[in-house]
């Protein structure tokens, strides 16, 4: 059975994709649109929660594959920014903005927060779609922001972000080391235990 995951993000699809051939080497093949279509596929993010945008996503893919589909939302949310930048962080610092730029808008609006307020945590959220039922998974990963950037690896905030219980950045991480305890591992996890469920009976 051929199963989609709704995004163009390469980044996303090479974490998840290493996740998901851990368990379902034979049973689900897991499929790309770039694969699938012969035209670029870019949903519009209107929703105002991940679990929206995340919906928007699954639905446009399966209705362009015919395929069951999953697709993602991810937010990181910083406590002293009131839950910003949220739903809205790849585009914090404003349309078509960059990654870099994201992140100095980050650490300009914190650079007055003290070292014991700069709590965050990244969320993902995936809405699986099969044409007439969705689910929602979710996976969570605790952390600070700090001052500066460290790290060369991962994308978005991962050099700013700083999980609980770790002394390194996202950024200063192997792809194994992160994939142990991400917000996307984990929702990922959880998603590979409700298609377990669903299918592997």
């Amino acid at each position: 059975m051929k199963i989609c995951f709704g995004s163009n993000n390469q980044h996303k699809l090479k974490e998840i994709s290493a996740i998901f051939k851990q368990h379902f080497a034979d049973k689900l093949e897991l499929v790309y649109p770039p694969d699938l279509l012969d035209y670029k596929l870019d949903p519009e993010e209107t929703g105002v929660t991940l679990n929206e945008n995340a919906l928007i996503k699954a639905q446009e893919f399966f209705d362009a594959t015919r395929l069951v589909t999953f697709a993602d939302d991810t937010g990181l949310e910083i406590a002293a920014l009131g839950g910003k930048p949220g739903v809205f962080s790849a585009r914090f610092a404003g349309e078509d903005c960059s990654d870099a730029e994201n992140r100095k808008k980050v650490l300009r609006l914190m650079k007055e927060v003290p070292s014991g307020e700069r709590y965050a945590r990244f969320r993902t959220v995936i809405c699986f779609y099969d044409g007439k039922d969705m689910e929602y998974i979710e996976g969570r990963c605790e952390g600070k922001i700090i001052t500066r950037e460290l790290g060369e690896n991962g994308f978005g905030y991962d050099s700013l972000f700083v999980p609980e219980g770790e002394d390194k950045t996202f950024a200063q991480m192997t792809d194994k080391e992160k994939n142990k305890i991400s917000h996307r591992s984990i929702a990922v996890q959880n998603f590979i235990k409700f298609l377990k469920e669903k299918y592997d009976k």
